[in-house]
C-alpha cells in the first residue's frame, strides 16, 4: 500500500556486548563449520539474564528522546517478539508502556515470528491514517535466547541469534523519513516448516530442548519436497518486494540501501544477493554480521544503524525487507527526507 503521511521521527537500539565468533568456538559454544557457513563475526549476548521487554524499553527510551516525543504524543504501542518474554501469562507490551510513557493508550503484543517488527509497522499504519488526532505510535521489539530453550549457535543452521531491543517512533504529521509504501504477503502452506509435531491435539507440555529448527525444516521437506518449498519462499519474497517498489513508483536500482534480515552469509546470498542482484555493499550485512539475528527487530535495528551512522542520507531511499515463519514477507520503502540532529555527519563521497 502506498502511504503519504507515515513518518519516522525516532529510532533506537539496546544491544548488549558482543561475543566474538572466535570466542564462541574457543568455548565450544559454536562449531567452526557453523561459523564459517554463516560468516558471522560476533553476536550480541547479555552478560546476565535479562527480560527482553526491558531491552525493548531501553531502545524505546532512546527513540522517544530522539523524536522529542511526550507521552501524550503517542496513541498506540505495539511490542513484537519471537521468544519467551520472561514471565508466563504476562503482557510485555504493558511493561514497555509503564517503563517508557506511562500513558493510557492501547498497548498490544504482536507475534509474527521474525517478521514481527514489520507486522507491527503494518498494523500501526492504518491506525495512524484513520486516527491522526490520536498522535503517533511506538513500536518495539525485544528478544533474548538463553539455554536450554534455544541454542543461539545451533538451533537454526545458518543463522545466529542475538539478544537486543529495538524501537521505532512513527507520526502522521512529519519526521526525518517517510515510509512511502508498505506491503505484507503470506503463504500459510509453509506454516509446518517451523512446527514440531502434529497441528492437532493437546499442546506439547515438555517440548524437546533446545529448539531444533533444522529438524522441523527437514521433516517438512521430507513431506513436501525442496522444490515446492523453495518455490514458495522465492514467490512470496519476490511478490512483497515487487509490490512495495511498485506502490512507491520505483524499481530495484532506485534503492540506495537494503536492510535485510541478519541471516548468515550463505542464506542471504541464496535468498537475496543472487536472486535480486543486490550488492552486499548496499546492505547492512557488514554491520549485521557483528550483531546477529535480533528476532523481530532486524529491520528497526538496521534502519537505526544506517541513520545514526550517517550512511543513509537525505534524498536516498532504503528498502526494509522482512520475513517470518508462517510464512509472511513484508517490505517497506523508506525515503530519507532530512538528517536528524542525533545522526552522524554523512560521509564525504
Amino acid at each position: 500500500m502506498r502511504h503519504e503521511n507515515l513518518y519516522v521521527t525516532g529510532t533506537g537500539c539496546a544491544l548488549p556486548p558482543r561475543m566474538t565468533a572466535q570466542d564462541a568456538v574457543r568455548r565450544e559454544l559454536a562449531a567452526p563449520a557453523v561459523v564459517r557457513k554463516a560468516d558471522i563475526a560476533s553476536v550480541a549476548v547479555c552478560d546476565s539474564p535479562e527480560a527482553p521487554p526491558e531491552l525493548a524499553a531501553r531502545a524505546a527510551t532512546v527513540a522517544l528522546d530522539r523524536a522529542g516525543t511526550d507521552p501524550g504524543d503517542i496513541g498506540l504501542i505495539l511490542h513484537a517478539h519471537v521468544h519467551y518474554q520472561g514471565h508466563r501469562l504476562w503482557a510485555p507490551a504493558s511493561y514497555v508502556q509503564r517503563r517508557t510513557l506511562g500513558n493510557g493508550c492501547p498497548a498490544i503484543e504482536v507475534r509474527q515470528a521474525s517478521n514481527g517488527g514489520m507486522a507491527a509497522l503494518e498494523l500501526a499504519a492504518p491506525r495512524l491514517r484513520a486516527h491522526p488526532q490520536d498522535g503517533g505510535a511506538l513500536l518495539t521489539t525485544g528478544d533474548t535466547w538463553p539455554l536450554p530453550s534455544v541454542d543461539r549457535w545451533r538451533s537454526d543452521s545458518g543463522t545466529v541469534y542475538a539478544d537486543g531491543g529495538t524501537a521505532l517512533v512513527l507520526s502522521p504529521a512529519g519526521g526525518f523519513a517517510r515510509i512511502s509504501s508498505l506491503v505484507t504477503v503470506s503463504d500459510p502452506e509453509l506454516e509446518g516448516m517451523h512446527r514440531a509435531g502434529p497441528s492437532t491435539g493437546p499442546a506439547t507440555v515438555n517440548p524437546v530442548l533446545p529448539v531444533d529448527l533444522d529438524a522441523t525444516r527437514n521433516e517438512f521437506l521430507d513431506v513436501f519436497g525442496m522444490s515446492f518449498s523453495a518455490a514458495k519462499v522465492r514467490s512470496g519474497q519476490r511478490a512483497a518486494i515487487k509490490a512495495a517498489l511498485a506502490d512507491a513508483d520505483l524499481n530495484l536500482p532506485d534503492i540506495d540501501w537494503f536492510v535485510l534480515p541478519h541471516f548468515g552469509r550463505r542464506r542471504l546470498s541464496s535468498v537475496y544477493f543472487r536472486p535480486f542482484g543486490i550488492d552486499p555493499e548496499r546492505t547492512t550485512w557488514s554491520w549485521g554480521r557483528t550483531v546477529g539475528h535480533l528476532g523481530a527487530g532486524d529491520q528497526f535495528a538496521g534502519l537505526d544503524h544506517l541513520v545514526s551512522s550517517g550512511q543513509l542520507r537525505a534524498g536516498q531511499r532504503c528498502l526494509l525487507v522482512g520475513v517470518g515463519s508462517g510464512f509472511t514477507w513484508s517490505c517497506a520503502v523508506v525515503e530519507m527526507l532530512d538528517t536528524p540532529g542525533w545522526a552522524a555527519e554523512p560521509p564525504q563521497l
